[in-house]
């Protein structure tokens, strides 16, 4: 079973959709959770995660290729 490392995490869906599809051009599996309560939505955030094996070089291509 593999790992799942959060290597982003924003209270705004589409920056972590974004960081999802960026990863996904480099070949990195990811995933986006959805940790917002569930009935207003207005506490929690968006959390991206990818495998543990591919972590660090995640958060190295956030850190380097996107921003907000």
């Amino acid at each position: 079973m593999e790992k799942w490392q959060k290597v982003f995490e924003s209270a705004i869906l589409i920056r972590a959709e974004i960081v999802k599809g960026v990863l996904q051009e480099h070949d990195i599996t990811a995933i986006v959770l959805n940790k917002k309560e569930s009935v207003y939505q207005l506490h929690g955030s968006y959390h991206v995660m990818v495998t543990s094996e591919n972590a660090l070089e995640a958060v190295n291509i956030i850190k380097n290729e996107i921003s907000f």
